[in-house]
């Protein structure tokens, strides 16, 4: 097995290294982001593993870079960040498993071997577009025909999750989970409030709603 290790802290680079060269993994290992992505698209490799946090770049926003580049080898997130949140992003954002820090080798070893074994995730696009709706997922910018849009990060994280799921209705439950990272009901105007800005700004002025919400069950965002 052919591993690529993006890890700029030596101590866990220098466990992982020894523990895949011990099981006959040839490793690879770099400590930024931008040299994990030239070995990245340089190389013919069976997995690679990041971390999160890197010198000049977040990791997830390099693994952003090579899924839209098309690289497809599997990724596996490698952090100390281990909130719902976070794992949803790392996964969404184009990476195929995550494990967060501190971790057993055993775990490390038996998911490369696993992600080894099966073909990768689909790759989801840096660019989603619904009618004339932009949201730029590497710039994260948002254009509604040739109109900018200014976004808070997550009214942007909203329209986001929206957008990945077009046509599909996003619950309330669904919305205070992902965004808000709640596992129960705050019992807030929360998602209301938000949506309502949301759309005052995606729809307000244009000829074409599109955001519309399903009474008593959530959202939906669609071409007309």
């Amino acid at each position: 097995m052919r591993v690529l290790l993006v890890e700029d802290n030596a101590e866990t680079a220098a466990f992982v290294v020894q523990g895949l060269s011990e099981n006959g993994a040839a490793v690879e290992h770099r400590r930024t982001a931008r040299d994990g992505l030239l070995a990245a698209t340089d190389g013919d490799l069976d997995v690679i593993i990041f971390d999160r946090m890197l010198p000049g770049m977040d990791g997830l926003d390099a693994i952003r870079l090579l899924r839209a580049s098309g690289v497809e080898t599997p990724i596996l997130i490698l952090s100390a960040r281990s909130g719902i949140d976070e794992r949803v992003d790392g996964l969404s954002g184009g990476a195929d498993d995550y494990l967060v820090k501190p971790f057993a080798f055993e775990e490390l070893y038996a998911r490369l071997k696993a992600l080894h074994r099966r073909p990768p995730l689909a790759v989801e696009a840096a660019e989603l577009a619904i009618d004339d709706l932009h949201l730029n997922r590497l710039t994260r910018t948002v254009m509604r025909g040739s109109t900018a849009l200014e976004l808070s990060p997550r009214e942007f994280r909203i329209l986001e999750y929206l957008m990945l799921n077009e046509g599909r209705v996003v619950t309330r439950t669904m919305l205070l989970e992902r965004i808000w990272g709640y596992r129960f009901d705050p019992k807030t105007s929360l998602v209301h409030t938000h949506m309502s800005r949301l759309r005052g700004k995606v729809d307000r002025g244009f000829s074409v709603e599109l955001i519309r919400t399903v009474r008593g069950s959530g959202y939906v965002i669609a071409a007309p």
